[in-house]
């Protein structure tokens, strides 16, 4: 897709990007990644990742299995 652009459309792109950049709310990090740790401690018993998905419920359980003859 660049290629197709101009030098001066690319620089458009980025001045535009970056505009938009500036906009966005910045936080602190010690505070946001503590807010992080909490929130996952807070899930991490509804986490499928953690305590895995029941048999019953699992939609990518093998049916049946194969046989060779």
């Amino acid at each position: 897709m660049a290629h197709d652009l101009s030098d001066k459309e690319i620089v458009k792109m980025e001045i535009e990007q970056l505009k938009k950049e500036v906009k966005t709310e910045r936080m602190v990090v010690s505070k946001t990644a503590k807010e992080i740790v909490e929130w996952i401690e807070a899930n991490a018993a509804e986490d499928p990742l953690l305590k895995g998905v029941p048999e019953d419920k699992n939609p990518f359980k093998e049916k049946g299995g194969c046989t060779i003859t």
